[in-house]
């Protein structure tokens, strides 16, 4: 047996169990530091980007759309998948900001890169930070879940609070907004956006694009 925090637990087979439009799934059997063998789920998952978008009166834009798995409307910051191969989140954020949001940002920086649910999941998401804002006209984006979503200014330290009610509940905007909050009140700094991001995942793209 390895001496603790030594063993790389190797995986000696995978197998896929489903692959869908965003996520795939598939069992690893992993040895464990005794030499055990178990089996571990795995949701594979292409990663995703979120913007926290604050303005010149430090208030940050919300979205409140339906999400299905709830069966309710959540308070959101504007995100979206890593789905175009290739293409850098920063491009892809800018992107979500635009189709989600209805803003374009002038100064973007990296707030946070989180990993929601480690334990079964790849799934990372980095937060960017969006600051010089502009309006720009949302594109029709035809009638799904987003066609319903409402869109609200809140002021950062008001959203803040609403973490902490359990008004905002999403693990990625309840992080972004307290990393934001941070960062506004001087004690932290936000990196560049071309800062590495070590648990990207690669695993469902090169699925996706047919590289696996």
């Amino acid at each position: 047996m390895t001496r603790p925090g030594e063993h790389d637990f190797p995986v000696r087979s995978a197998t896929d169990l489903y692959s869908g439009r965003v996520m795939a799934l598939r069992s690893d059997r992993v040895v464990m530091p005794g030499g055990r063998v178990t089996t571990r789920e795995i949701l594979e998952h292409p990663g995703a980007v979120a913007v926290v978008a604050v303005d010149e009166q430090r208030r940050v834009r919300m979205l409140h759309q339906y999400r299905h798995a709830v069966r309710r409307r959540l308070w959101e910051l504007p995100a979206g998948l890593l789905d175009v191969a290739g293409e850098d989140p920063a491009v892809t954020a800018d992107r979500e900001l635009t189709e989600e949001a209805g803003l374009t940002a002038a100064d973007w920086a990296v707030l946070l890169d989180v990993v929601p649910s480690p334990g079964f999941s790849d799934e990372s998401v980095r937060i960017f930070l969006a600051r010089d804002l502009a309006e720009r006209p949302r594109p029709v984006l035809g009638d799904d879940e987003e066609a319903d979503l409402e869109l609200r200014w809140i002021a950062l330290d008001d959203a803040v609070r609403m973490v902490f009610t359990g008004d905002i509940v999403n693990a990625v905007s309840c992080a972004g907004l307290l990393a934001a909050r941070a960062v506004f009140a001087g004690e932290a700094e936000p990196r560049p956006i071309g800062t590495p991001w070590e648990d990207r995942p690669e695993r469902f793209a090169r699925r996706r694009d047919g590289d696996d």
